[in-house]
């Protein structure tokens, strides 16, 4: 053994063990340093952001709502169920409460058709709508359109009613009087056939009297035959007053408030009705092409007003 080393390794511990002593103790003896008070947080800058998140994340307005909310009510012009105060029925022209409509639409031989009370807030366009200014309610019926089993002619018409549109008018030419007045214009006929039925009285059989246009002769029709002219240069658009008085067997026909009547039918007949509207007298098989047979061939009639009354 090297014994030089052994002894300054020995001395150089003892020099680290005096030197390591003397830290201590001198850090034993040493004053305490005054603590250092603790120093005052900050304060927090005024938390606008922070109660601006804890209003958004408030319960209050996340929270699910357990009942449905009220919803404001949809303005004049949004599409709606609800009837809109904008919408200009046929029955605000017209008074339609003992009335039916019988349209060209529907399944074959089964045509549409509408009855109180449904008929106060309907209307379809273009069959039968209120038009734009609102004094006058369209009727039209293309020569396309769905037939009745009785007939091969297709229609957009009222037929009168009885006890607020629930039942069918059934009266008498020999019982009570019966009229009605009629405010009307034919604005269309189909291109080949050009006849459009207007007005008619119908009873339990068949029609009895009718007013037809075969343009330009419009006239007064019983049993398939032009018994008078009404105006035999009728142009399309031109308005014009009918008015039928049954009485006592018979019936008399009134042409743009005629003092006396230009027409009167001496027959009794029973089951009888009023009818209005376009009846228009064409077919496809009428028309004199397939190119005819569409919804752009039509007949038509603006309906101004119409009165009935029974006594």
């Amino acid at each position: 053994m090297n014994w030089r080393y052994f002894i300054v390794g020995i001395l150089s511990g003892a020099l680290i063990i005096g030197s390591t002593s003397t830290i201590v103790l001198s850090t034993k003896n040493k004053a305490k340093p005054t603590p250092t008070p603790p120093k005052k947080p900050s304060p927090s800058p005024t938390p606008i952001v922070i109660d601006a998140v804890k209003k958004i994340i408030s319960p209050t307005f996340i929270q699910i709502p357990t009942s449905t909310p009220t919803l404001a009510p949809p303005s004049p012009s949004v599409t709606s169920t609800i009837q809109s105060p904008s919408t200009n029925y046929p029955s605000h022209v017209l008074d339609l409460t003992n009335w039916k409509i019988t349209l060209p639409t529907g399944g074959s031989e089964k045509p549409t058709e509408i009855q109180q009370p449904e008929l106060a807030t309907f209307t379809v366009d273009p069959w039968f709508v209120t038009e734009s200014d609102g004094k006058a309610v369209r009727f039209r019926a293309p020569v396309n359109g769905v037939t009745t089993s009785g007939s091969g002619y297709p229609r957009s018409e009222l037929r009168e009613m009885t006890n607020s549109g629930k039942d069918k008018a059934s009266w008498s030419s020999t019982a009570g009087t019966h009229t009605m007045v009629l405010d009307q214009a034919i604005t269309a006929v189909p291109q080949t056939k050009k006849h459009v039925v207007a007005g008619q009285i119908h009873d339990a059989n068949d029609d009895v009297i009718v007013i037809r246009l075969e343009l330009p002769n419009l006239y007064v029709n019983v049993d398939g035959k032009n018994e008078y002219a009404l105006d035999s240069d009728y142009t399309l658009g031109k308005r014009f007053t009918v008015k039928f008085a049954v009485n006592g067997g018979q019936t008399k026909v009134y042409y743009n408030d005629s003092a006396d009547p230009v027409y009167t039918l001496d027959k009794s007949y029973s089951g009888a009705y009023f009818k209005t509207g376009a009846y228009t007298q064409s077919n496809c098989s009428r028309e004199s092409s397939e190119a005819l047979c569409n919804d752009h061939n039509y007949g038509e009639v603006l309906l101004f007003n119409v009165r009935v009354t029974h006594e």
